[in-house]
């Protein structure tokens, strides 16, 4: 049995500025958890979509009952892969992310779309999605009770922190926040608006660097059985994107 969970959102800005936040939400202030994000694939599709991999390393409290559960030398770290797509000519942006390791303890899977609001030009709305599984013998619902409990109180840290990235970019030029891409197409040169917020690009350094310091704090290894194969990028996630 899987818990699902689904909640719906109205972001009080336009979608351009949505996007150009959501790829500098890291670090903030409420989400302390986040160790890491890396980039793993990017690729601009013929269609003019932005198709972007990504992996992450996460570090959760866990309770008491559920360290009996982790062996001695296991890794606490948790690494999320996130596949997004932004589609610049319907205006959304579609996101998917699943844990790597610690599967059999718990598998969570979330989907997140963000569209321009038909009624309102300057809301976006949001669509949130999480399926919350576990493999455990007698004991997957009560790990799935607590999985659900945790992942609202993490989506909560994490609309925080989306609004936190937005503040920031009020006041900064729109040349900062946005990339106009140029592309090749049957002889033609097309001019495509995409939102990638180069802004938070150019702040890579200081990211680096608070990062770093992370890192020296707590260090994990990742498995090898869940090593990033680019050549099935996005195949995982496909049916997620296709409605």
């Amino acid at each position: 049995m899987v818990k699902y969970f689904c909640n719906y959102a109205d972001i009080e800005s336009t979608w351009d500025q949505v996007v150009s936040a959501f790829w500098q939400r890291y670090p903030n202030p409420f989400s302390t958890h986040v160790l890491t994000e890396d980039v793993v694939y990017r690729e601009v599709t013929k269609d003019h979509c932005l198709l972007t991999r990504r992996l992450l390393m996460k570090t959760n409290r866990l309770p008491r009952w559920a360290e009996h559960f982790f062996p001695g030398g296991i890794s606490r770290c948790v690494y999320i892969m996130e596949d997004s797509i932004v589609d610049p000519v319907n205006r959304s942006l579609t996101t998917y992310t699943w844990n790597l390791n610690h599967t059999m303890l718990m598998s969570v899977e979330e989907r997140c779309v963000f569209r321009d609001s038909p009624e309102q030009p300057a809301v976006t709305q949001l669509r949130r999605e999480a399926w919350i599984s576990s493999s455990i013998y007698g004991f997957s619902r009560p790990i799935q009770e607590f999985g659900l409990a945790r992942f609202k109180s993490n989506q909560v840290k994490a609309m925080k922190g989306l609004e936190y990235a937005l503040s920031n970019l009020q006041g900064t030029s729109a040349s900062h926040l946005t990339a106009r891409c140029f592309l090749q197409s049957d002889g033609k040169q097309n001019s495509v608006f995409l939102s990638v917020a180069i802004f938070g690009m150019e702040k890579s350094r200081d990211r680096k660097s608070f990062y770093k310091k992370k890192k020296k704090k707590k260090t994990c290894a990742l498995d090898t059985r869940h090593q990033v194969n680019p050549s099935y990028h996005f195949e995982c996630a496909s049916k997620f994107f296709s409605f």
